[in-house]
């Protein structure tokens, strides 16, 4: 892909208006949401975050440093099938790669948390021995949901699939929901910390220098701090504790990474999507 055949947002997401041959990380949106089970519209959220991103600050007092600093560009969003999951994929999962051949770090903005599957698709094609590192208040664990294989209910079960083949992981954290038999599967197989994520600095040093992908599932916040999602579930972290351990992660080899689930309009009152987009802030901060 070459910088002629990017159609940046207008605007961006603030601070995030590099051109495309000078950008580190490219941010793009996946609005899709075809396979929620309880609430969508998760595929409002890239450009609810545009818009109320012009009321934070690129400055970072967590971590003092601006997101001016860093070089991304805001691609835009993709026009996705609405009614085909596999399409769906395959449309990101193309646009991932040519990102990644560019040598850019894709930052998708979500969109239901099936997305996730189309970027790692992408990213395990160049990069051996990746792992996946997934805040969350659900498992997501599944082989099937209502007999599809394809959901937001089972995506970080298609993520081991691959991963699996090539000798990687899956480091998750926050979760607090899931049937019982994704729990027992999990076991000997995934490295699952309930509720919490105090566990983000032993799992960063097994990681080491592997190339790892981030996802964070956004219902992985105590709806009481974020209710804008389609499946909210009590008993989740705080800001600080997920900034907290985003912030652990700084310095690992980061190769892409997204924000899932945001349904900025069970949040009348915007604090979601405020917090979504200082995640996003904290997370190219940290990242980059």
């Amino acid at each position: 892909m070459t910088a002629s055949e990017i159609r940046p947002a207008r605007p961006p997401f603030i601070g995030c208006g590099a051109a495309y041959e000078d950008a580190k990380f490219v941010i793009f949106g996946a609005p899709f949401d075809s396979t929620a089970s309880f609430r969508p519209g998760a595929r409002f959220a890239s450009q609810a975050m545009r818009t109320e991103s012009r009321a934070i600050e690129t400055f970072s007092p967590y971590q003092n440093r601006d997101l001016e600093e860093i070089q991304a560009c805001d691609a835009g969003d993709l026009e996705l099938p609405l009614g085909s999951a596999a399409r769906a994929l395959d449309e990101i999962e193309a646009f991932t790669s040519r990102l990644l051949d560019d040598g850019k770090i894709p930052v998708m903005l979500g969109g239901e948390h099936l997305v996730t599957l189309g970027a790692v698709r992408a990213a395990a094609i160049r990069h051996k021995n990746l792992a996946a590192v997934q805040f969350d208040a659900h498992a997501d664990l599944r082989d099937d949901f209502m007999g599809e294989t394809l959901s937001h209910a089972t995506v970080m079960r298609r993520v081991w699939d691959i991963l699996d083949d090539l000798g990687g992981g899956i480091f998750q954290f926050g979760v607090r929901s899931g049937c019982k038999s994704e729990f027992e599967w999990a076991s000997g197989r995934v490295s699952t910390e309930r509720f919490k994520a105090s566990g983000i600095e032993k799992a960063a040093e097994v990681i080491s220098d592997r190339p790892l992908y981030v996802t964070l599932d956004l219902d992985v916040l105590d709806p009481s701090e974020f209710p804008g999602t389609g499946t909210p579930e009590a008993g989740g972290m705080a800001f600080a504790e997920l900034l907290d351990a985003i912030i652990k992660l700084s310095g690992k080899n980061i190769i892409g990474f997204d924000l899932c689930e945001l349904s900025p309009h069970y949040d009348t009152s915007g604090i979601s999507t405020a917090a979504a987009c200082k995640i996003l802030r904290e997370m190219l901060i940290a990242f980059g």
